[in-house]
Formats: C-alpha cells, sequence, structure tokens
C-alpha cells in the first residue's frame, strides 16, 4: 500500500497513528494527569536510545510551563510548543526510520524502542495540564493572530478538548493508561507483520509460468524452491503462476500474516480505543478519528459508500462476468468459479489476450534508472527545480546513508538557486526492510521562533527488483504508478512553505494527504510524458504507440472489482471502529464481509485483518485512499486542459496545493485552487464509473 510517512505531528489529542510502522501523527484519546502530570510527563527510561533528545524536549516544555501568564507571548508559548516539537523530530526521526531500513537487527530494535518511548512521552506531554493551562492563559489574551499563527492556536485548543482535559482526575488516568497499552499493542502487531517468515515451497514444475530469472532468485531448499510474502514475490506470483494451486497457496499464506495472535491484538486495541472514545464522550472510535478530518463524522463516510456501492457493483458485475468466462476459457472447464487468487492472474491474460499488453514486454521498455531519469525531468520542469546527488555528502550533511544502494539528493528551486530540501531514496528489497512503498517525512520544512530555517528531508522506500549482471531493473508499469505516487508524496514533502510546522508538507487532514499523489499517477498514462522516457532497455525503441494505446485502454479493466476491494478494506474499518463497546469477532465479520463487498464467495480459515496495518494507523481513516481520489481526478483536470507538462500549471499547482501543506483546510484550498465546489464526476469517470 502506498503511503505518506510523518513522525508525531502536535495534534496533542488524535491518537498515534502508526502508518507502516513510524508514528505519524500524536494525537492522543488520553488526557491530562493530576498531581503526578509534570513527573509522568517528565519520565523515561534512562537507558532509552532516546533519552538525550527527551531531557531537552523536558527542559522545553518546563520553561514554556515556568513563563507568569502575564508574560506569555505567542513566541514563548504556542510557537515554542511547535518549535519543542519539531526538535524532538529532528533528534529522533532518523533513529526511528532505521527501525523499517536498517540491516542491522540492532539499530532497527534501537529504532523500535526509541518509538515506543517518544511516543509514550508524548503522550504524557499532550497530558500536562500546565502546558493546557499556558496555551488557555495566552488565549485569553485574545491576541490578534492570523494565518497559521491563528491556525496553530485554535488547534491547540481543539487538541486539548479532545484529548479529555476537563475530564475527572480519575478519567484522565485512566485514558493515560489506555492510550499506552494501545500504543504497546500497535507496535506489537506490526513487529508480528515484520518477523513474519512465511514461506512457500514449491516444486519447478509448480512454478510453471513464471519468469526464469524470477524463478533463479528465489532461495532453495534442495529440490524445492521457497517463496516467501514480499511484495516482489507474492505479486508476480499472483499475476503469472499458471498453477491455480500454486497461487492459491500464496494468496492464503499471504492472507494469513500476523495470525492468531494478529487478531487477538487487534481485538484488544479495538476495544481499547471504544473504551477511550466512551469515556470522551464519543459513540465510537470512528466519530472521535474522522471529527478532525475532511468528513468530519462517520455517518458521512457512510454515506459516501452508500452512493458509491451501487455505482461500483454494477462496474464489478461486468468485470465478474468478463473474467470468469476467461477462467472457463482458459481452463477448459464450463464451470469454474473465479476465486480471489485469480483476479490478478486473468487480468494479466486478458491484457495480453484482448488488449494485446503484455506485462513483461511491457517491461522492457521502463528499465529504472530511464523512468527514474525521466520522473526528475518532468518534475524539474514542471515545478522549476534541480535535482543534484550528493551521495558522496551525505555524511558531511549528517545523513548518513544506511545501504549501499541508498542515494541521497539536493533540490533546489531553479529561478534563484535557492536549496529547498532533500531526498533519500531506497529503492531495492533487502531482508527485513519496509516491504511495500512509503514516503517518510525525515523532516519539515519550519521556520524557527529565533528566524532559523529547517528544510525538509525526504525518504522514498520502494521495493523494486534488483538489477542483475546482465539486466537491468526492468519495472512493471504498476510500479512506475506507485513510483510516480509516492515522489509526488516527496514533492509535497519538499515543496512546502508553511512556516509552523504541525503544517508543514504532508501535515494535511488524513483523508486528503493522498490526493497529490493520487493526481500525479495520471502522468504515467499519457503519451508525451512517457514519450519523453519509455524506451526498450536494449534497443532503446520507444514503447510502441500500438501498445501504449492498448494500455491506455485496458486502464479500467476490472476497475469495479478493485474498486469494491477498497470499499471491503475501508467498510472493516469502519465497522470494526463503530463496533458497540468495540466488542466485535473480527474473524467472523471479515469474511462475511468479504462475501458482501465483493462477488467472492467467503473464504474460511484466513484473516486479512491480521496484517492489514492501516486498522492500526489510519483508525477508521481507510476510506481516504477513495476519498481523497475524488480531489484528485478534480485536481487533475487543470493539467488535462493545460497540458501534462506545461509550466504555468505545475507552478500553479506548485502555489496553491503543495507549498500550502495544512495551512488552510484541504477542501479550501481546493475550492481556490479550481476555482469552483468540488465534483465527483472526474473520479467516477477515472474509475470507468461515469458512462
Amino acid at each position: 500500500m502506498r503511503t505518506a510517512q510523518r513522525f508525531p505531528g502536535l495534534c496533542l489529542i488524535v491518537s498515534c497513528l502508526s502508518l507502516g510502522g513510524v508514528v505519524k501523527s500524536l494525537s492522543t484519546a488520553v488526557a491530562a494527569i493530576a498531581p503526578a502530570a509534570i513527573v509522568l510527563a517528565q519520565s523515561y527510561p534512562a537507558d532509552s536510545p532516546a533519552a538525550e533528545a527527551l531531557a531537552r524536549a523536558v527542559a522545553a516544555a518546563d520553561r514554556i510551563a515556568g513563563i507568569p501568564d502575564g508574560q506569555r507571548t505567542f513566541e514563548n508559548t504556542v510557537g515554542a510548543i511547535d518549535d519543542l516539537l519539531a526538535q524532538l523530530e529532528l533528534d529522533t526521526n532518523m533513529m526511528m526510520f532505521m527501525a523499517y531500513v536498517s540491516t542491522d537487527a540492532a539499530q532497527r530494535e534501537k529504532g523500535l524502542r526509541a518509538e515506543e518511548d517518544v511516543t509514550n512521552w508524548l503522550i504524557a506531554f499532550g497530558k500536562r495540564e500546565d502546558i493546557a493551562a499556558a496555551v488557555r492563559a495566552y488565549a485569553a489574551t485574545r491576541p490578534a493572530l492570523e494565518g497559521e499563527r491563528e491556525r496553530l492556536l485554535d488547534f491547540l485548543l481543539r487538541d486539548f478538548r479532545r484529548a479529555g482535559m476537563d475530564l475527572p482526575t480519575d478519567q484522565r488516568e485512566k485514558l493515560a493508561g489506555i492510550e499506552r497499552e494501545i500504543t504497546r499493542l500497535g507496535i506489537e502487531f506490526e513487529k508480528n507483520i515484520r518477523d513474519d517468515e512465511t514461506t512457500v515451497p514449491l516444486t519447478r514444475e509448480e512454478l510453471a509460468g513464471m519468469p526464469e530469472e524470477f524463478i533463479d532468485a528465489l532461495p532453495r531448499a534442495g529440490d524445492l524452491y521457497l517463496a516467501d510474502m514480499s511484495y516482489p514475490t507474492f505479486i508476480p506470483m499472483m499475476d503469472y503462476a499458471e498453477n491455480e494451486t500454486t497461487r492459491a497457496r500464496m494468496w492464503v499464506a499471504y492472507k494469513r500474516r500476523g495470525g492468531q495472535k494478529n487478531v487477538e491484538v487487534l481485538e484488544r486495541i479495538l476495544r481499547l480505543r471504544a473504551e477511550a472514545a466512551s469515556i470522551l464522550g464519543y459513540s465510537h472510535p470512528a466519530d472521535y478519528e474522522i471529527e478532525v478530518r475532511m468528513a468530519k463524522n462517520a455517518a458521512t463516510v457512510k454515506r459516501f459508500y452508500d452512493d458509491l456501492r451501487p455505482l461500483v457493483r454494477a462496474k464489478a458485475i461486468k468485470d465478474w462476468e468478463e473474467f470468469q468466462n476467461a477462467k472457463r476459457e482458459h481452463t477448459g472447464d464450463a464451470k469454474a468459479v473465479l476465486q480471489p487468487w485469480d483476479q490478478s492472474f486473468y487480468e494479466k491474460r486478458l491484457m495480453r489476450s484482448k488488449y494485446a499488453v503484455d506485462s513483461e514486454l511491457v517491461r522492457q521498455y521502463f528499465p529504472l534508472d530511464r523512468v527514474m531519469d525521466g520522473l526528475f525531468s518532468i518534475t524539474q520542469s514542471l515545478y522549476g527545480l534541480t535535482y543534484r546527488d550528493v551521495t558522496a555528502d551525505a555524511d558531511s550533511l549528517g545523513w548518513p546513508v544506511w545501504h549501499p544502494d541508498v542515494r541521497l539528493y539536493e533540490v533546489s528551486d531553479k529561478a534563484d538557486n535557492r536549496v529547498l530540501g532533500w531526498f533519500f531514496i531506497d529503492l531495492h528489497p533487502r531482508a527485513n526492510k519496509y516491504s511495500h512503498a512509503a514516503q517518510w517525512g525525515l523532516a519539515q520544512h519550519k521556520v524557527w521562533s529565533d528566524g532559523r530555517v529547517t528544510k525538509p528531508l525526504a525518504a522514498l522506500v520502494c521495493n523494486f527488483t534488483k538489477p542483475t549482471s546482465d539486466k537491468p531493473s526492468l519495472m512493471t508499469h504498476d510500479e512506475v504508478e506507485t513510483f510516480f505516487h509516492e515522489f509526488g508524496h516527496c514533492l509535497h514533502t519538499i515543496l512546502s512553505e508553511a512556516t509552523i510546522w504541525r503544517f508543514s508538507g504532508t501535515g494535511v487532514e488524513r483523508d486528503f494527504v493522498e490526493a497529490p499523489s493520487q493526481m500525479f499517477e495520471n502522468w504515467v498514462w499519457d503519451p508525451h510524458v512517457l514519450g519523453a522516457f519509455a524506451r526498450h532497455y536494449r534497443t532503446d525503441e520507444p514503447l510502441p504507440r500500438e501498445l501504449l494505446d492498448n494500455m491506455i485502454a485496458a486502464r479500467n479493466l476490472g476497475s469495479g472489482m478493485k474498486a469494491e476491494r477498497q470499499i471491503y478494506y475501508g467498510l472493516t474499518d469502519q465497522i470494526f471502529h463503530t463496533a458497540p463497546g468495540g466488542e466485535i469477532d473480527t474473524i467472523r465479520i471479515a469474511v462475511d464481509l468479504f462475501g458482501q463487498a465483493e462477488l467472492y464467495k467467503p473464504i474460511e480459515n484466513i484473516w486479512h485483518h491480521a496484517s492489514f496495518t492501516h486498522l492500526i494507523g489510519y483508525r477508521a481513516g481507510y476510506y481516504g485512499y477513495l476519498w481523497s481520489l475524488v480531489y484528485a481526478e478534480d485536481m487533475f483536470q487543470r493539467f488535462k486542459e493545460l497540458g501534462m507538462l506545461d509550466p504555468q500549471a505545475g507552478q500553479y499547482y506548485r502555489k496553491h496545493i503543495l507549498s500550502r501543506g495544512g495551512t488552510r483546510d484541504g477542501l479550501d484550498l481546493v475550492k481556490t485552487y479550481l476555482g469552483r465546489e468540488p465534483s465527483m464526476e472526474p473520479f467516477l469517470r477515472h474509475l470507468g464509473l461515469g458512462e
């Protein structure tokens, strides 16, 4: 799953969002503690890897609390809180990031421990009565603020309200314990997935249909080949393995990652979240979480799905019939029934047979180095930027690379040569590395109270096939789309001009954060864009126009079934987080809902949700992937009208969306950019549902 990762943001109340691992924003659903508040806020393990950073944070917090109310200013109170959290990010984020990319087990463990310690400290900081009192005392002076400063004060006041600062002491103490346990369990849930080393042993015959280089790269145990659950292994197996039993074994093993132990962990988390929401006065965790997003409440999300499901179902039925007929024709079995492990396989077959699109042939036109050159060239031209490889200077810049594959780039504004920020790229799989694709915001643009400026640092973590001695890394078109998507997050981080750390880069509502990256995926479908870099890795011939036209024609192949899959995940998330008291048989609900939301018959003895990390990280927010796509496709209309490579369109988008971060509500940014109210029609056309 594609994601934008960020360190704990300043929301002092919205719960610890761990997305794929690194805590994404601090907003804890727990309140201030009583007389022990300051003691707890200053407490952390003496041997914590983050001890020095936390000691500095404690000192900064105490300085804020100790200022007499009559001497409070924005800079020494509200701005100082933003400074404190930004500094803590700078001091600890790289350490925590290592938990997901380091080859050193000790470094990974150190990162996980630092993440837990920092998160717990932030929860305690969000419960300090003296800090809340300081902000309220400053707000009582009715300061004449505007822009980001006014927004930050408003958000802090909202944070303290949502943190339950008005609750009785015993209730706040109870919340504190609940949130600490949720954090611990969330880390355990994700660690169980990362540590899963499940492999499926297969004979050479059972690997029929797989490319020779793929088979040769698999580890072996005697005469058997061992297929693990990493994306670079699992996805090709679903796409090309001719043996249905092989596909089924891989699919079932993949869906069992995390196992019963993660089912138990998740159900415990759901009960605790429901208990916390109840104490805070909310009907369920979904309403609590969505309150600070674009949708505002779970009822709005339900209406969104209610409106969308019948439109999607009509297209999904057509897709289902097309795919099932393809299976029956391929197998010669007139009664063959389409199964979940068949979907990708028959999608690829239909692409070849109906649209003459062979994914393996397409890969030959997308060598990674050329794709990266094209991506860099397009974005530099579109947004007026210059990129420079500064890997050789990484140590002196203070950001050493963690593996020989990693590169570091500097980003400058072409107009005046100002350095805007930096980004790492870590593109190939390896043992114990984060196994999906994501962008981490390691440092955010920030103007400090003393006038200093911190520039952004991002990291793109992907898992594209490594080159071999005789062949470069060749990308599927889906991987090219993923690369553009993640780079969209990277630019959202680096091109930020927000002065307040909390609002910088991807510090927007969680149901808007994917929109800029989803919009950028459209570039890999444009003939003029692809003409700039899509060339055969051996002959240097451009991607044939006929092949590209066929790819475009096939873009909505299976779009109805794919949308239903997204709806299934989103509904699972919503139902889990609206269950009364959090009491729910997650296995039964997940299986039953699978049969309702999709056209497949339910599959027993699997547990999709045991490895669905977004249940831990997005907390009732998975709907945001489809929700944000509505805005992404609407924003894209301007580029369709003016040109995909038009610098004026790019600069306008940079100015009104990318540079603004979360300095205004996402809906307001979109309205300003569009010059009108948003429309759902481009989104429906994008899915092939609007005809």
